[in-house]
Formats: structure tokens, sequence, C-alpha cells
């Protein structure tokens, strides 16, 4: 799953990943749907916890 992505994500990339747009993936970090972590201005987000929000929504 995801394996043409790398294992730290950007916003743009999980955009992409996702089918969304970046404003919305701001949304989700900053609502904590998607686990992240901020490298100084920077937020990454680990491919596990992309996996993670996938799974978990595929049952809502």
């Amino acid at each position: 799953m995801f394996k043409e992505y790398p294992d730290v994500l950007t916003v743009e990339k999980l955009a992409e990943a996702l089918g969304i747009g970046k404003n919305k993936v701001y949304e989700l970090i900053n609502n904590r749907v998607i686990g992240n972590k901020r490298i100084g201005r920077k937020i990454v987000v680990p491919k596990c916890c992309l996996i993670d929000h996938i799974r978990s929504s595929r049952y809502n």
C-alpha cells in the first residue's frame, strides 16, 4: 500500500496520496486526525500514520 511514496510524506505528497487539497490536509493535521511531526516550520507525516488513517476510515 502506497509503495511509490517515501516513508516520510510532506503535506503536498500526502494531499496527492489522498487525492485531496492541501487545505484539507492541514485541516486533518490540525484536528489531529492524521499523526504528524513538526520539524521547525515543516510538517511531515510518517507513511505508517497515513496507512493507519486509511485502515481506520474504512469502518466509518
